[in-house]
């Protein structure tokens, strides 16, 4: 299974300290089938902890995912700054994970040597 974080997400995450292994976690969930939000057309809303605070006052992370074969980390907020995406942003994710979802690997590693994103492994 190959698991990517784009370019927003990565720094969005150096900033909030999640680390890679939390990402991982998130990615074994949706495999084992603990969903938090299935929003359609392969777009995932995961809650994930924020330490002392809990999922409720966490972070919503954002996810394209393909049981098995891909997860690409593309949104995160905290809670405590936004209640929710627009129904706009939720057409734009579900327009980008059709066409993202059926990447290749080479045109994975295309986007990876690009710099828009980087592969955890």
């Amino acid at each position: 299974m190959r698991i990517l974080k784009g370019k927003w997400f990565m720094r969005f995450a150096q900033r909030e300290n999640i680390g890679d292994e939390i990402l991982k976690g998130l990615v074994n969930q949706l495999n084992d089938g603990r969903v938090d939000a299935d929003l359609g057309g392969g777009v995932y809303k995961q809650r994930l902890a924020r330490k002392e605070a809990g999922k409720s006052r966490g972070y919503r992370i954002i996810m394209f995912f393909k049981q098995g074969r891909l997860a690409f980390f593309i949104y995160g907020y905290a809670k405590s700054e936004r209640v929710n995406i627009t129904p706009s942003e939720l057409g734009d994710f579900k327009k980008l994970a059709k066409t993202m979802l059926l990447m290749t690997d080479k045109e994975m590693d295309s986007v990876i040597g690009a710099g828009g994103y980087q592969e955890i492994l």
